[in-house]
């Protein structure tokens, strides 16, 4: 019977459309395809937020076109999940679009975050856009 609970729990939580789960059942079941490193990208931005969490972003910019796309962090889950968000808002966008993307869109995207966690978009967000930044500071 708990296995069938756990079943049912884990299936009904097993939809994208923002609930938020721990973040080692989504690596587990590959979800997190941005999360890693990249050599040789074309920009990267490192932050330490207030909370201790460190967040990385590494972008391929091809023709004002973000084409490819790793964040790494060594921070929480709830870091996890909004680095992930804003890596899959950044891919494909253009470079000034994507600049679009706020600590807003990320927790929007995720459909919540507790209060005590909501510096982890403005982290994943201000990273992203870090990198942006240095992509056009190598222009």
């Amino acid at each position: 019977m708990a296995k069938e609970n756990a079943d049912i729990e884990r299936s009904s939580s097993s939809d994208k459309s923002g609930s938020l789960r721990d973040w080692t059942d989504r690596a587990l079941e590959g979800e997190f395809e941005y999360l890693g490193r990249m050599n040789d990208p074309t920009a990267s931005a490192y932050i330490k937020g207030p909370c201790g969490d460190e967040m990385e972003f590494y972008l391929i910019i091809e023709r004002d076109t973000i084409t490819d796309v790793k964040f790494y962090t060594d921070g929480c889950s709830y870091t996890r999940e909004c680095g992930q968000a804003a890596a899959e808002m950044a891919i494909g966008k253009g470079i000034y679009d994507a600049l679009d993307i706020s600590p807003r869109k990320i927790m929007d995207r995720l459909g919540s975050l507790p209060p005590d966690h909501k510096h982890c978009s403005i982290l994943a967000a201000s990273t992203l856009q870090k990198a942006i930044a240095d992509h056009f500071l190598k222009k």
